[in-house]
């Protein structure tokens, strides 16, 4: 189920991801900068299905990736693999909820990037508890929310951008 590779730029969590073609091009795009996917359960598909696979066509088998029970494992395994370890190194809860924007703070290697569910986004508590950390990319009032995977390009570029690690 986990592809190992060299140390990960950066951390992209999905909470309960609902659609698989979204998935599969969030993990198209990892594979592009060098970020590990982590999948958090339950899922709105089968991990077999064929969009997933198709939305992230043959680039899955490069896809650094991990698909943990619920929020609590997914602390375990950051602490287990010793991720946000180094001080600097924070994570960031994206949603249209948050007040600061996405391009107004400064990121690091090794951040991790929580997104929620499409149809939903993250619980209040968890954007509650991540107060400090929850940014969001502004949109115009005529639409609801942005793709989760064009969110994910976004928010990542910028990541990107601001470390210089694009190659």
């Amino acid at each position: 189920m986990e592809s190992k590779e060299r140390e990960a730029r950066f951390h992209v969590v999905l909470v309960q991801p609902e659609i698989a073609a979204n998935t599969g091009a969030v993990g198209r795009t990892c594979v592009g900068i060098g970020a590990k996917l982590w999948l958090v359960r339950p899922f709105g598909f089968q991990l077999s299905d064929r969009n997933l696979k198709r939305a992230g066509l043959d680039y899955w088998q490069f896809l650094s990736w991990e698909a943990v029970n619920d929020w609590n494992h997914l602390q375990e395994r950051f602490q287990e693999d010793k991720i946000l370890q180094r001080p600097e190194n924070r994570v960031w809860l994206m949603s249209k909820r948050a007040e600061k924007d996405y391009d107004k703070v400064v990121y690091h290697a090794g951040d991790v990037f929580v997104f929620g569910p499409e149809s939903t986004g993250l619980s209040e508590s968890l954007l509650h508890e991540y107060r400090n950390t929850s940014l969001r990319i502004p949109i115009r009032p005529q639409i609801r929310s942005l793709n989760l995977s064009v969110s994910v390009g976004v928010t990542l570029y910028e990541a990107c951008r601001q470390v210089n690690q694009t190659e």
